[in-house]
């Protein structure tokens, strides 16, 4: 079992920069692929972006390629999401997940067994 614990959350304004954190705990996310998803009010959740346990490589929804960059520190169990140029679309509640097929990327947040409780992030314009 897996526990994620999200933070970094907040209010912003337009094109502004926020950073994401997603604490893993439990057994080791050793081999674990991480994603992001994001669900903004009254809709589904979405597949924001995913990095590969093997080679660290990532992979994004294109309407956020560009600006949002998600990195891992195995050492810590951290994985974050870097967001710049932030716009009012993508405010929403952010979570991360936790894969234990380290080395695809799934897009439906069906295939990701763990789910973090999610994190506010309100963007202004």
């Amino acid at each position: 079992q897996v526990q994620l614990v999200e933070s970094g959350g907040g209010l912003v304004q337009a094109g502004d920069s926020l950073r994401l954190s997603c604490a893993a705990s439990g057994r080791t996310f050793s081999g674990y692929a991480m994603g992001w998803f994001r669900q903004a009010p009254g809709k589904g959740r979405e597949f924001v972006g995913a990095v590969r346990w093997s080679d660290g490589s990532t992979y994004y929804t294109n309407s956020v390629k560009g600006r949002f960059t998600i990195s891992r520190d195995n050492a810590k169990n951290m994985v974050y999401l870097q967001m710049d140029s932030l716009k009012p679309e993508d405010t929403a509640v952010y979570y991360c997940a936790a894969n234990p097929a380290g080395n695809t990327w799934f897009l439906s947040p069906a295939m990701w067994p763990y789910w973090g409780q999610g994190t506010h992030v309100t963007v202004s314009s």
